[in-house]
């Protein structure tokens, strides 16, 4: 029953924050004032002298397009390099604490994994990046990625509340407010109260002791408080340190972890609130959010289940109380239970646990997490547009079991508008399966399983790519990934799941936008009625069940019932 009070908690908290962040994001994106304004608007204003850009001027679909593109190419590109020259930055640890070798390939996984918001991480953080490498390079990606997925999503958003319009913003509008107005006062704040809580913020270099038994130990730390709050907040995910948030340094305390969730969830979860003020549907936005909480819960259930009745071969011997195996006892199975689910619902990889030591059932929970397409809370902005895009692929189904056609707030959903759905729809599955049956029939695929074989193996490949494409990043941590192999497959699976999925739902707000607003009739399913409710998360489980049951089946499902 504890546990189930920290999940209500949970839930409250993140419902209590969703009208007042909602309705600052509103404002924000709108123009409106806020109370940063006289700090912020003069550091927005010479932003926009260096870019040479009037952000008056708005964009077309494909202008916004192109320019979330090339931002996104340009910080892969510096990334990169920064990757490739880490030995030239001063300070950090040295040579000797830096083990595992930043090679070409690495290095592109690296940068395409943290400019996609995936931050996909086949090292270890402390043996392989020294500090400025985090600070310039992924702390400063995780701001800009996480910044350019909010921006999308605002600007689907408007395709929605617009009539008869062209445009659907400004994109470097909408990144520079993102950031200075959004992320960055958070982070401020946040970051300090994980220093209060414990996390390190020190440059000074790895510290050498001596242990009780005389041997000479070395404690990896750094400026972590830097990151630790950003890689949450942005959706990122990437840890400081290879054990993520089940390292002391990371989460050295529950209410650590407390904070580390809400920021995973707030600001993905208010923009249904954002959403329905701007489309003025209020009731609109809530009923999403409504459909977000009800998946989020059922999930949280069934995990919680999993993990609290552990493996039954081990309780046939008498051992109770639960699966703690690859857990931290500062958390236990609720808050364990509580991250996974925010975490692999939200698209951001951060773990407290070693997923690798999670049940068959419950590591089911999180895969399907993933591959729902971060429809619950989601990533900054991708999740509001990957619930919509879902929502609308069930009326679009909806409409042709009643021989009507399909409208959502007025906007008629034709024929092209359902080609970019059904793209929207495949986009996952082949990115996820046609990988992971690559991996499991080549040499360099199964190289990666070091340490499992059988449904536990194929589980370990499958949670990769699945996680790749969701751009969320987090691993089983049983898949040896850094390799040729896995460090280049995994690029292109990011890619497609950032721009694949964001190019449809920007072309489709486009559409949208130029349409009018019709009233709504007696063939229209209301959008804040229970049957679109019903209607969006069925749609969603469909979606799932035909794309991935069977391979589902050869992994977690025929390992629990193995058991």
């Amino acid at each position: 029953m504890n546990a189930f009070v920290q999940y209500a908690l949970f839930l409250l908290l993140v419902t209590a924050l969703v009208k007042p962040a909602g309705s600052y994001l509103t404002r924000v994106f709108d123009g409106g004032r806020t109370w940063l304004d006289p700090l912020l608007r003069p550091v927005e204003r010479l932003i926009y002298r260096l870019l040479r850009t009037d952000s008056s001027n708005e964009m077309s679909w494909r202008s916004y397009t192109v320019a979330f593109i090339v931002f996104t190419g340009v910080g892969t590109l510096f990334l990169y390099g920064i990757l490739r020259q880490q030995m030239f930055l001063p300070g950090g640890p040295g040579a000797d604490a830096l083990t595992t070798p930043m090679t070409p390939d690495l290095a592109l996984n690296t940068a395409a994994s943290f400019s996609t918001t995936t931050t996909w991480q086949a090292y270890s953080g402390e043996s392989t990046m020294k500090y400025w490498t985090q600070l310039i390079g992924l702390a400063a990606q995780n701001f800009l990625a996480g910044a350019a997925g909010l921006a999308i999503g605002i600007a689907v958003i408007r395709g929605f509340a617009r009539k008869f319009s062209t445009t659907l913003g400004n994109f470097w509008f909408d990144l520079v407010r993102s950031i200075l107005w959004v992320l960055l006062p958070l982070c401020i704040v946040g970051s300090l109260l994980l220093i209060w809580q414990g996390v390190p913020m020190t440059f000074a270099a790895y510290a050498k002791v001596t242990t009780l038994q005389g041997d000479v130990q070395i404690i990896a730390r750094g400026p972590v408080a830097a990151l630790e709050f950003i890689k949450n907040l942005g959706t990122n995910g990437g840890g400081f340190f290879n054990a993520n948030g089940a390292h002391p340094f990371e989460g050295p305390t529950p209410l650590a972890n407390l904070l580390s969730m809400l920021a995973i969830a707030v600001l993905p979860a208010s923009l249904t609130y954002t959403f329905g003020q701007m489309v003025g549907r209020p009731k609109a936005g809530w009923t999403l959010y409504a459909i977000m909480v009800f998946l989020f819960s059922v999930g949280l259930v069934v995990c919680d289940l999993g993990e609290r009745h552990g493996n039954p071969r081990l309780t046939q011997i008498g051992v109770i109380g639960g699966n703690m195996e690859g857990k931290e006892v500062r958390f236990g199975i609720p808050q364990t239970v509580l991250t996974a689910i925010t975490t692999s619902n939200g698209a951001t990889g951060s773990t407290n646990a070693a997923h690798d030591s999670f049940m068959p059932l419950s590591l089911s929970v999180l895969l399907c997490n993933m591959m729902l397409g971060e429809i619950v809370f989601g990533g900054l902005g991708t999740g509001l547009y990957s619930i919509l895009m879902v929502a609308l692929v069930g009326l679009f189904i909806a409409g042709l079991m009643t021989g009507r056609t399909p409208e959502y707030l007025g906007k008629k959903i034709g024929p092209r508008e359902m080609i970019l759905l059904a793209l929207f729809s495949l986009v996952t599955p082949l990115a996820v399966l046609l990988p992971t049956a690559l991996a499991v029939v080549t040499p360099g695929g199964l190289d990666g399983l070091t340490t499992n074989g059988g449904p536990h193996g194929f589980t370990e490949i499958l949670y990769a790519y699945t996680s790749c494409c969701a751009n969320n990043g987090q691993a089983m941590a049983g898949l040896s990934a850094n390799s040729v192999f896995y460090n280049l497959t995994t690029i292109p699976v990011m890619l497609l799941g950032r721009f694949a999925l964001a190019i449809p739902a920007l072309v489709l707000a486009g559409r949208f936008a130029l349409q009018g607003r019709r009233s709504e009739h007696a063939g229209t399913v209301p959008s804040d009625s229970l049957l679109f409710a019903v209607v969006a998360v069925s749609a969603a489980i469909l979606i799932v069940l035909l794309s991935f049951l069977p391979a589902l089946a050869l992994g977690p499902v025929i390992e629990h019932f193995r058991l």
